[in-house]
């Protein structure tokens, strides 16, 4: 299609994209729109450095090739480049949301109409503020190199997001049902489990104390773990960070032990959810990596110069937020493997002890903090009273080998709104998500 440059390395990134956005405020329409438009990345390499351009005139793409070519050195044995040989040379056509999974398909008023019959679960007593809203994005992306992959495929997020503060008497307490996946039928039918949510909000507010500090056995849900698992654990196997740190190699050797034989996490893009990528950024198809299996540090995740760099094998990470960026080394999704006990058996014996159940965010490299929107004491192997928690914080490598429990009931989160963040690339959509997850010993503040 395209006529790469001889004596370099050449890839063009073409996104054809679509989104809607629908905002509802206390029952009035704020925002309802359709986007559609196309785009692309384009890049050079040389061998010493990489020369990028983006358009939105995909008709000039060919112009932007020959104009960072003429920036480039010719490089007449770019094909023996590390980097180069890395590439793998994908091609075919992959669209999993095409024909009437394509959410573009549906229209506008049919989501807002979806949106709208969960509003009368927000007609509760104690809520003075809601807001409602509905996103969703498909991408269908062409990537062509200068080694022969010429790759269709496709990426899609739809989802919602209801947000509401509740107010009782001096209590003021902000909670949100926040639920996204791969098709429209996973925001269906979910008026009982969006009821629960409203309901468990007003018993916190109404019963919830602040927690006494110290350091306590805690019981991660599915969401914290999962947090835990992207936001402390998933950001250090990004092996972008590695290049030319000793420390962090050192850190980060393959085969440390580093937690109990229970304990293994694994980025796998391959699963159902916002995660989902089946090829990344640079035309790699997408693997299961465990970073660690069985306790033992296993992996680490990788672009293809990464990967090049460590002499290690592509994982399908190299991803970017949208045609204005560069792909970097990204998670997908990120997860804590299923034990073998049950919740109640996960409880038993804890004297004494906070489980996490949802959160408002979470944040941390080798030092992690977790900031608890609700939450609840564990008493004599029983969940107790909601407590009030600033935030539970704790070292990644010494809570790894503090985990000494899992359950075999495990879910995958996926979430409409935010997302992850790098660099100046913000808001990637990522999944997470795990099993319920004891650790001996976390500070809770």
């Amino acid at each position: 299609m395209y006529k790469f440059p001889e004596g370099l390395y050449s890839d063009v990134r073409i996104e054809n994209v679509f989104k809607s956005d629908i905002v509802v405020t206390l029952g009035n329409l704020d925002n309802m729109k359709e986007q559609r438009y196309s785009a692309a990345f384009i890049r050079v390499f040389d061998g010493k450095r990489w020369y990028y351009s983006s358009t939105t005139d995909c008709k000039s793409i060919q112009q932007e090739l020959d104009r960072l070519s003429q920036m480039a050195e010719g490089n007449a044995a770019i094909d023996k480049n590390a980097v180069v040989e890395k590439f793998e040379v994908n091609t075919g056509t992959y669209l999993n949301f095409d024909g009437e999974r394509d959410v573009s398909n549906y229209p506008l008023e049919k989501k807002l109409e979806l949106l709208r019959n969960y509003f009368p679960h927000l007609k509760n007593e104690l809520i003075k503020f809601w807001r409602a809203q509905y996103i969703d994005h498909r991408v269908v992306k062409d990537f062509y190199s200068s080694k022969g992959a010429s790759l269709t495929f496709d990426y899609q997020r739809v989802g919602f997001r209801l947000l509401y503060q509740m107010v009782h008497e001096k209590e003021q307490f902000m909670d949100r049902f926040d639920i996204a996946g791969n098709e429209i039928s996973v925001l269906e039918g979910l008026s009982e489990e969006i009821g629960k949510r409203v309901t468990s909000s007003e018993y916190f507010i109404r019963n919830a104390t602040t927690v006494v500090p110290g350091n306590y056995t805690v019981v991660l849900s599915p969401e914290a773990a999962g947090v835990f698992a992207h936001e402390s654990f998933g950001h250090k196997s990004e092996a972008d960070f590695m290049l030319g740190d000793e420390t962090m190699m050192s850190e980060w050797k393959i085969g440390r032990k580093v937690g109990s034989d229970n304990l293994s996490i694994i980025d796998d893009g391959n699963l159902p959810g916002v995660g989902f990528v089946s090829f990344d950024d640079e035309g790699t198809r997408a693997r299961e990596t465990y970073l660690i299996r069985n306790g033992i540090l296993a992996g680490r995740l990788h672009s293809t110069e990464t990967a090049a760099s460590l002499d290690e094998g592509l994982t399908g990470n190299a991803r970017a937020v949208n045609f204005e960026y560069e792909p970097v080394v990204r998670m997908t999704a990120t997860y804590i493997a299923p034990g073998e006990l049950s919740f109640d058996e996960l409880l038993s014996g804890i004297e004494i002890g906070v489980y996490v159940d949802t959160l408002n965010h979470g944040s941390g490299m080798s030092t992690f903090t977790l900031a608890p929107s609700q939450a609840f004491m564990i008493r004599n192997g029983r969940i107790a009273e909601p407590v009030k928690i600033a935030v539970v914080s704790g070292s990644v490598f010494k809570t790894l080998g503090e985990i000494d429990a899992t359950t075999k009931e495990f879910k995958m989160l996926s979430f409409a709104l935010g997302g992850c963040g790098k660099m100046e690339q913000y808001p990637l959509p990522v999944s997470f998500g795990g099993p319920y997850v004891r650790v001996r010993s976390l500070n809770v503040q």
